[in-house]
């Protein structure tokens, strides 16, 4: 029988079928052995994420006291130095604050100079009021034998009662003399002692009064010189929000300084990344700012103590209601290379794509005690002011001390 019409166009039909097939099952074969081959070279080597941010330090410009701005050094995008004003505050109530004190302590210093000077003048009127005692008990001694002699002599009429009476008059007077000058030397001692308790043991600048006095002072001393706002740290002005005129309060942030020449990212894994990764791994990153012609390279610093939602201002509640389980993630800390930074410079919330090298497995997944005591972050700019009011201290007790004195307390240093 011959082939019909309907059969012969059949069969070209099922052919493409089955070509198409073919090829469709080719390219599963295909994606699927590339697939495996990128998970044996690539996924089981390297872990990858784009959800990464470059970070930096973000100093908070905020005065210490409070004030009317009258001057502004710096605006956004400024680069200023450690040290370089920033903004100026009114400083008249602060000086005339600093003056208040300057004079309290002048005048604190010479009355505790006063009190050194007054245990002389109190030991002295303790040998007075000793010689009146010892005057007036020799006086009764004196008055108490004329009467010991008149007795026997009254019976015998050579001495009149009435001089009798007389001479024990005068025998009652000089006890009662004695009891006053005894009661006048015990408050000589008393306020001897009293003076001595002020001043025994220190020196007159070492005294409570003279270092209640230089505290005000140098509190006084550091709001004049806070009512200028130094930069802390090197870096780049953002976020000025301070105008000229506008009252300030302490506390309030006026603008921030970001130090970009020490930045990393933080590189937030999602938890089922994280069983391999290790401190101290190498990772490759790319910025979106530059594209894939610059590689930064980093090292792994530390990973998160917890998940970005568990330190949230408001964190999930999924004890409560329904529950939809969604993956969290752990921000990653890498190091970048300074070198490469300073070659490409970085902004704060720029994208990244990184990739971390994990077959290193010798590195810990949590920091360990370190035990330093050094700071990690630490500026010297504020030393100076400290210094000064230090110095301001000693320059006005000098001035006060007297020369006497103040040989004494020279003298006293050197030995």
């Amino acid at each position: 029988m011959s082939a019909t019409p309907e059969n012969n166009t059949q069969a070209p039909k099922n052919g493409n079928r089955k070509r198409g097939l073919t090829l469709i099952a080719a390219a599963v074969i295909i994606a699927g052995l590339a697939y495996g081959g990128y998970e044996w070279i690539v996924g089981s080597r390297y872990e990858t994420t784009d959800n990464a941010y470059v970070q930096a330090n973000v100093v908070q410009i905020t005065p210490l006291v409070g004030g009317t701005v009258r001057a502004v050094y710096a605006d956004d995008t400024d680069f200023v130095k450690a040290g370089q004003k920033l903004v100026s505050l009114d400083p008249v109530d602060a000086r005339v604050a600093l003056e208040q004190a300057q004079a309290q302590l002048a005048q604190t210093v010479r009355e505790v100079r006063t009190l050194y000077a007054n245990n002389s003048g109190l030991e002295a009127q303790v040998k007075v009021r000793e010689a009146d005692l010892q005057r007036s008990l020799t006086e009764a001694t004196r008055l108490q034998a004329d009467v010991a002699r008149r007795q026997p002599l009254v019976a015998t009429g050579a001495v009149g009662k009435e001089e009798l009476e007389h001479a024990q008059a005068q025998l009652t007077a000089a006890r009662a003399q004695s009891a006053a000058a005894q009661s006048a030397l015990q408050a000589a001692k008393d306020q001897l002692s009293s003076n001595q308790v002020l001043t025994d043991g220190v020196k007159v600048e070492e005294h409570p009064n003279v270092l209640r006095a230089a505290a005000n002072l140098r509190q006084a001393y550091l709001a004049l010189q806070r009512a200028e706002l130094i930069a802390p740290v090197d870096g780049w002005v953002a976020r000025r929000s301070v105008q000229l005129g506008q009252r300030v309060a302490a506390g309030a942030p006026l603008m921030a300084v970001v130090g970009l020449q020490q930045v990393w990212v933080d590189a937030n894994f999602k938890e089922s990344q994280l069983a391999k990764l290790r401190i101290g791994q190498k990772a490759t990153l790319e910025a979106d700012v530059y594209g894939k012609k610059t590689e930064y390279h980093g090292t792994v610093e530390g990973l998160g103590a917890g998940t970005g939602a568990a330190f949230a201002l408001l964190p999930a509640q999924n004890a409560t209601g329904n529950w939809i389980k969604v993956v969290q993630r752990v921000p990653v800390r890498i190091k970048l290379d300074p070198k490469e930074v300073q070659e490409h410079p970085l902004r704060v919330g720029l994208s990244m794509d990184v990739q971390v090298d994990i077959r290193d497995q010798d590195g810990q997944m949590l920091a360990a005690a370190t035990g330093a005591s050094a700071p990690r972050l630490q500026t010297t700019i504020f030393d100076a002011q400290e210094k000064a009011a230090d110095d301001q201290v000693s320059k006005i007790i000098a001035a006060n001390l007297g020369k006497a004195a103040a040989k004494t307390s020279t003298s006293t240093r050197v030995q």
